[in-house]
């Protein structure tokens, strides 16, 4: 939170003239509050009071060197959530891989995503801005825009298939008490709360939520074993030969999607950690905080599955993964009911960040959008996944199997880009010799986005051409008989963007 003295009615006239004048990019930087007062007419008061209560005020603005006060990075608490669990399922219900190749290849392809993510991480620090605004570097003001969109579109994606799992677990304690539309808006609003208060909240949250989830993981792990867990259980479903190379591609494209689903918003929870922070640092604590956990309930989802006893077999069935974890937890009776009640609302954990940033992304769009305060595009954003969630909740597996998908596509590109930016034109002694922070947003002064723009048009191509999806699929897609869209994204932009962003350089020089 700004540490201006704006919000005491006292003061507030007197703060006000001040920044009247104050359009350049400092002032906003230094206080947004006070710009935001400033341009809220009769909601400037009201918001001066919910500043001074602690709602965070910062929205896209850079967070200046001096302002960098907080010691918070990536936590688990985002990953070891409830609702991660069905990427595993999918490996046995919807690809028919083994336990061992399913885990072989969400460990490899979480690998790869993981380390492209903690990349992006590493630019909160540095910067001092989020995610979407560090594209204006690369990409320019318009290619920041799409971007923003294309997250928008991400995160109210993330956030609607985590408050439909978690309503139909709730609605899984004890059927037809807690119907799975009310278990929905329940989990909307509980991640609503720590995203309107901001920042500091959001990390409070996160720091401490994991704890009680990993317990409830043990006894979910140690209660299927006590079921049965039979790895060999899915071998003569498998395919073979090309048909499971096939497989293997398709499951993991989903997994690096949910990797790389965070890379958007990674450095919107580090660009208050001190200019001077260490790189490595950052990247070894996020790709941990992603590796570890993920993998972790990710392999539980798979190994869930290779449970052959017939009751389970129908819960799964009949209440998808919700119905078969709570059959998992049914031995225990009325406290297998609270461990589910606690794993359902894991998820809030999971959802918080998406609806955080979902924000911050309708902020990004442009200055006319960045001046709305953030609370009400959080509030927005909730709205709109509690209403797609209601809507779609009797087709969770499928929104979740095409949605993961398709954003492995676009993230993969959107990563290439920015690293090649990043390692090849801002490096020391680099063509541009690093990022000019002051002009984050000038559009004068960023790069003109031409590169960008057609190199991730480019990306677009090549996951076109590599899909492979029950609504279409791509030449290459249909010759490989699998979906490899993202490695196609990311190769296409690979080769496309350093020459075309070395032509813009040379014409424009920025």
């Amino acid at each position: 939170m700004s540490t201006s003295q704006c919000y005491y009615p006292e003061d507030e006239e007197k703060s006000i003239a001040r920044f009247e004048d104050a359009q350049d990019v400092c002032a906003t930087e230094a206080a947004p509050d006070c710009v935001i007062v400033m341009h809220s007419g009769k909601l400037g008061r009201f918001l001066s009071r919910l500043f001074a209560n602690g709602i965070e005020t910062r929205g896209v603005e850079r967070v200046p060197e001096n302002q960098r006060e907080s010691k918070n990075a990536w936590n688990k608490s985002v990953n070891t959530v409830f609702d991660i669990i069905p990427v595993g399922v999918l490996a046995q219900s919807t690809f028919t891989l083994s336990f061992a190749n399913a885990v072989a290849t969400i460990l490899c392809f979480g690998a790869l995503g993981a380390v492209a993510t903690a990349f992006v991480a590493t630019l909160g620090p540095i910067t001092g801005l989020r995610t979407m605004m560090i594209t204006r570097f690369s990409s320019g003001y318009l290619g920041c825009t799409i971007y923003s969109v294309l997250n928008i579109l991400t995160q109210l994606g993330f956030a609607t298939t985590t408050v439909i799992f978690g309503g139909q677990a709730l609605s899984n304690i004890n059927p037809g008490t807690v119907p799975s539309i009310v278990g929905i808006i329940i989990i909307g609003v509980c991640s609503l709360i720590p995203c309107i208060v901001g920042y500091n909240m959001v990390h409070v949250y996160e720091r401490y939520a994991w704890i009680i989830t990993l317990t409830s993981m043990f006894f979910l792990w140690g209660l299927g074993g006590k079921a049965g867990y039979d790895i060999n259980a899915q071998k003569p479903l498998e395919d073979i030969g090309h048909a499971l190379s096939a497989d293997v591609l398709s499951f993991g494209g989903i997994v690096f999607g949910l990797f790389t689903g965070w890379a958007p918003v990674a450095a919107d929870f580090n660009c208050r950690l001190p200019a001077d922070t260490p790189p490595m640092r950052v990247f070894l604590l996020t790709f941990f905080g992603l590796f570890i956990p993920i993998c972790f309930v990710v392999i539980l989802g798979a190994a869930l599955m290779t449970i052959t006893d017939p009751a389970y077999i129908a819960a799964f069935t009949g209440g998808s993964t919700g119905g078969l974890v709570a059959q998992v937890l049914s031995p225990w009776g009325h406290y297998g009911q609270f461990i589910l009640i606690l794993l359902a609302l894991s998820v809030i954990a999971n959802n918080i960040p998406n609806t955080y940033s979902a924000g911050l992304s309708m902020q990004a769009l442009g200055r006319p959008f960045a001046i709305i305060p953030r609370i009400f595009w959080v509030l927005l954003a909730f709205v709109v996944y509690t209403v797609a969630g209601v809507a779609g909740h009797e087709h969770f597996i499928t929104i979740l199997s095409n949605f993961l998908r398709i954003l492995s596509d676009w993230t993969a590109f959107f990563i290439v880009i920015i690293a090649e930016e990043h390692f090849i034109f801002r490096r020391k002694n680099g063509p541009l010799g690093g990022y000019n922070l002051d002009d984050y947003d000038t559009p004068s002064k960023l790069p003109v986005g031409a590169a960008g723009i057609l190199a991730g048009c480019f990306g677009v191509a090549g996951a076109i051409i590599g899909m492979s999806q029950a609504l279409y699929t791509g030449p290459l897609g249909k010759m490989v008989g699998a979906e490899i869209g993202f490695e196609l994204a990311a190769a296409f932009s690979a080769v496309t963007y350093p020459p075309l962003r070395a032509l813009e350089i040379k014409l424009t020089g920025r």
